[in-house]
């Protein structure tokens, strides 16, 4: 019998999935509306825990100051690499001049990354409710507690990152790692709270064998965080065309990405067919109302959504909605993923 106090760290830990989700929409926004920059400094904006809304309310050299606190935290950033064996790397910050270029106040890109900012300090929270209610596991499934304190360490180092985002003016391979970190947030959220929705229920047994269709959903899984690197590749090829254009000519924004883009496209087309794949097993071995067919169902409408959406990208000259509908929901069939490999690794097969 499920106890209150566990119905409360699922229900709390399904509200932090969904919560970590809306931080990943927040920050496709961010990079859909080229507001990553809207505040110059962390965690504080502007120096201000309520950002200005008007260019008045700044010293006549901020641009001068925020440079100047950028650099000096990319130095320390720097030396930190150097100490790792990273010295190509910290020289290539410490001499990136994009760092020097100061940044204009614009009210609408200031308050769409505070607000981006809220929610991920809004996840922080919830992250430390589902650590403190873990402890209700502690003589039942320790390993609850440990992954819930660990997602906490993950998400300090987290938002350690998005500072570093920010100092080194949105510097392309911290980008990619500040998104596979949200992946790693979202991988321990969906494992806890399916352990612990599974932990009073019996084994589903079925009677054809489910060993291919782990191995397929390992690997889509696998395909789909490629991808989603891809994605991000390409979005900042893209940051650095529109720079280069000076935000004119959007329509050739696409075009002129490479092979990076190519690569990205033909993966897609990969991903589409490997789920459609998982959802055919799916829907042969588990039939009614079971979870695992509902969860490839919301996998199959969730894979439309990001296809379409990628084709409005692709056809359509980049819309900004578009842009953050495609991250998100790339980052929602990931979860999905991960959730049918963990429902069906639990599936035993019925031996006659």
């Amino acid at each position: 019998m499920v106890s209150t106090s566990e119905r409360r760290f699922i229900k709390l830990n399904f509200a932090t999935i969904i919560v970590t989700l809306l931080v990943v929409l927040a920050g496709g926004i961010v990079r859909s509306t080229g507001s990553g920059m809207g505040c110059p400094d962390w965690p504080k904006c502007f120096d201000q825990y309520i950002p200005p809304t008007s260019v008045k309310q700044l010293p006549s050299d901020y641009k001068e100051r925020y440079v100047a606190q950028r650099v000096k935290k990319n130095e320390r950033f720097a030396k930190t690499l150097d100490k790792l064996g990273k010295k190509e790397l910290a020289d290539a910050i410490r001499h990136d001049q994009s760092i020097l270029q100061p940044e204009d106040f614009n009210v609408a890109n200031t308050w769409t990354e505070y607000l981006n900012r809220l929610t991920g300090a809004v996840t922080g929270f919830f992250l430390i409710g589902v650590a403190i209610c873990s402890f209700t596991y502690k003589r039942t499934a320790r390993r609850l507690i440990w992954l819930s304190i660990l997602n906490l360490f993950v998400v300090v180092f987290q938002a350690w990152l998005g500072s570093i985002v920010v100092s080194t003016n949105l510097l392309q391979w911290v980008v990619t790692v500040h998104m596979l970190l949200a992946l790693v947030i979202l991988a321990i959220l969906v494992y806890t709270y399916n352990y612990a929705k599974q932990l009073h229920k019996e084994e589903v047994v079925i009677i054809s064998k489910v060993v291919w269709l782990k191995l397929i959903i390992l690997a889509a899984l696998l395909v789909s965080v490629i991808q989603i690197v891809l994605g991000t590749e390409v979005r900042e090829a893209v940051d650095m065309i529109s720079k280069n254009l000076l935000n004119n000519d959007r329509g050739s924004w696409v075009s002129k990405t490479g092979s990076i883009f190519v690569y990205h496209r033909d993966m897609a087309i990969l991903v589409a067919i490997l789920n459609v794949f998982i959802y055919k097993i799916v829907m042969e071995k588990f039939g009614g109302k079971a979870t695992e067919l509902q969860v490839g169902n919301s996998i199959v409408i969730v894979l439309i959504i990001q296809v379409l959406s990628g084709v409005l990208l692709s056809n359509f000259a980049l819309p900004p909605y578009a842009q953050a509908i495609h991250i998100l929901f790339s980052t929602v069939l990931f979860t999905l993923q991960f959730y049918l490999y963990l429902l069906v690794y639990r599936t035993s097969t019925y031996n006659q």
